[in-house]
């Protein structure tokens, strides 16, 4: 992939209306010839945008205009390249369970959630989170309120359950799990938030927080490999759910493919929030206008797309009324 190209779709498509400061760098690394030699000099998948910005606060960046962050980052490349090169971009983002959340609903619990990707595992409690749907519908944990609350704004009418899901296993699976713990493990995700989104960050600690007291057990693996014997300890008579969000666009075509294969021949559901582009099999039954699905991930049950949702759990486009629960 062409980095200058690279940057300048980050900016315009995922920063603009998020992040005015990655908008800004984004633009201003794609302009660069000196700053795009630097970063190529990384292997393709260490170049892409959130981490090397991520990699550079977590390192001391400035959060100032990019002339500032440009002497910076020069200055400091070779601290930014060696972090680049074994961190990855686990934005383990909570508020994405509020568009996961309308598609559990549709299944018959129990549940046992599996996430692949699961970084440090915080998109596995949806049953622990509190939710504002659409500034007026409140949804809580069986014990009450929670110290998170996800707000959602929507189209088109997901079907939004009356409770919070009933999860008696979690599970999780990644090449490099976070622990909940680990201060420093922390101050990665914490980085990889963009500048002016401190309602995230908070929310982060606050979801930290809550994991902290029953933290999930993950599973340090390859996805593919690992996933069926994931799926296999699950609890019998429960509801095996396989999911992930913004994960399969760091794997090659070939794997994704590989992986599809692998979870639809293992007995549960499969619930992915990708990113157009990257289950091509799933986008090719949108009917949402090109339009509509800008800068959106899709939200898709066993390979049927249900929504298109924004990047951070904040926004959901139902796209399928059918509100009759799959078998379980």
């Amino acid at each position: 992939m062409d980095t200058s190209r690279w940057y300048r779709s980050f900016a315009e498509v995922e920063a603009r209306g998020n992040s005015e400061v990655y908008e800004e760098w984004g633009n201003g690394v794609s302009e660069d010839p000196a700053v795009l030699a630097l970063i190529d000099r990384l292997p393709e998948p260490r170049r892409q945008p959130n981490l090397i910005f991520g990699a550079s606060r977590h390192l001391g960046a400035p959060v100032a205009p990019y002339a500032s962050f440009r002497r910076w980052l020069r200055e400091n490349w070779s601290a930014v390249e060696q972090l680049a090169r074994i961190r990855t971009t686990q934005t383990n983002e909570a508020g994405r369970a509020a568009v996961l959340l309308p598609v559990l609903g549709l299944l018959k619990g129990p549940l046992s959630l599996i996430e692949v990707g699961a970084s440090a595992g915080l998109c596995l409690y949806p049953d622990r989170y509190s939710y504002l749907y659409d500034g007026e519908k409140y949804l809580h944990p069986v014990d009450g309120p929670s110290t998170v609350l996800l707000e959602c704004a929507t189209t088109g009418s997901p079907p939004i359950p009356e409770s919070v899901p009933d999860v008696v296993y979690r599970a999780g699976i990644d090449l490099n799990p976070l622990d909940v713990r680990d201060t420093d493990d922390m101050r990665w995700l914490e980085s990889l938030v963009w500048p002016e989104q401190d309602h995230r960050r908070q929310r982060l600690r606050d979801a930290a927080a809550l994991a902290r007291v029953d933290p999930p057990h993950l599973v340090r693996g390859d996805l593919t490999a690992a996933v069926a014997d994931l799926v296999r300890r699950a609890p019998q008579n429960t509801t095996v759910v396989v999911y992930h969000s913004a994960v399969l666009n760091y794997l090659t075509l070939t794997a994704r493919e590989e992986f599809a294969e692998t979870v639809r021949a293992l007995p549960c559901h499969w619930i992915a929030n990708e990113g157009l582009g990257v289950l091509p099999e799933v986008d090719a039954k949108l009917t949402a206008s090109p339009e509509a699905r800008r800068g959106k991930f899709v939200v898709s049950l066993d390979g049927t797309p249900r929504g298109l949702a924004g990047g951070h759990g904040q926004s959901l486009d139902w796209l399928d009324q059918t509100r009759t629960a799959p078998a379980g």
